[in-house]
């Protein structure tokens, strides 16, 4: 084999190797900082200062009781699963089918103050429709205590 040949194929031979190691790392180098893990209320807890500012999908129930809207578009609440409970502030307008009881997923960041800051809510539901019972006796007094208006303070 002559030296031009040889010299050729260590070329293509390097070539391809810082090829494959940069797109590699064009690949790979910042799929850590785009990961957003799903915990529960117990593991997020358990966390503790590694939930501060991680970006988070915190999954559980809407704790009883739990749901109060502070200024503007602020809504507060908890999550739970059944053994901790996380306090929820979010801006984000709930979907129609928000209440008590009812699974949710939130994404956002965990803050120093132990508040689940959120930008994004879901709610889990099947795709079954189901009318109300009628023993359901919420009334439009109820439902108009429920809704808030634009402009409206309270």
């Amino acid at each position: 084999m002559s030296v031009a040949r040889r010299r050729r194929r260590i070329v293509l031979v390097l070539s391809l190797a810082i090829a494959t190691g940069v797109l590699a790392f064009i690949a790979l180098g910042g799929i850590g900082e785009n990961l957003v893990y799903y915990w529960s209320p117990t593991e997020l807890l358990e966390a503790g200062d590694r939930a501060v500012g991680a970006s988070i999908r915190l999954g559980g129930l809407v704790a009883p009781g739990s749901i109060a809207y502070g200024e503007g578009s602020e809504l507060l609440f908890e999550v739970t699963d059944g053994t901790t409970v996380v306090s929820v502030r979010s801006e984000a307008v709930p979907p129609a089918m928000f209440r008590e009881g009812i699974g949710v997923v939130v994404e956002g960041t965990m803050g120093p103050n132990d508040t689940f800051q959120t930008q994004r809510l879901m709610v889990k539901h099947d795709n079954e429709y189901r009318p109300p019972d009628e023993e359901d006796t919420r009334d439009m007094e109820h439902l108009m205590r429920t809704m808030k208006f634009e402009g409206e303070t309270s």
